[in-house]
């Protein structure tokens, strides 16, 4: 059975032997938050939830990422899915544009040190997922 990530953040407060208001004090966010994330009352935080998160354990951002979802795991790097996972919302216009973006073939780099295959992986992995969940935010803000 697959681990959530409300048990998996719970798995790491404790393996510090943190109560959940000591890991909100040290992130700088609500006890409340931590106790609904880990409960599993709500859902993944956002990325810059889970930098705080990482920072304050002391731990991998990488690895919560991961754990999120935002990131694909090694096993699924291997075999990577016959089309990115993209909402049903999503325009063709959306899809030809940031395929585009993403696949381009040129050399990238990022302040002065060329990116390789696997650096530019994961700069694809946490864009997509950040992208999405702007474009989602964008349409809830729109309807109001």
């Amino acid at each position: 059975m697959e681990q959530t990530f409300g048990s998996y953040l719970k798995q790491l407060r404790e393996e510090r032997g943190w109560s959940m208001n000591q890991l909100a004090h040290a992130a700088e966010i609500s006890g409340s938050q931590i106790s609904r994330i880990e409960n599993g009352l709500r859902g993944v935080p956002k990325p810059q939830t889970l930098r705080k998160i990482a920072d304050a354990l002391d731990g991998s951002y990488e690895e919560l990422m991961k754990q999120a979802g935002y990131l694909e795991t090694e096993q699924s790097l291997q075999q990577p899915p016959a089309d990115m996972a993209i909402p049903e919302w999503a325009t063709s216009k959306d899809k030809r544009d940031f395929k585009k973006m993403l696949e381009d073939d040129g050399e990238l780099m990022f302040d002065g040190i060329p990116l390789d295959q696997e650096d530019k992986q994961r700069i694809k992995d946490v864009l997509t997922g950040l992208f999405w969940e702007a474009k989602q935010m964008n349409k809830r803000n729109k309807k109001r």
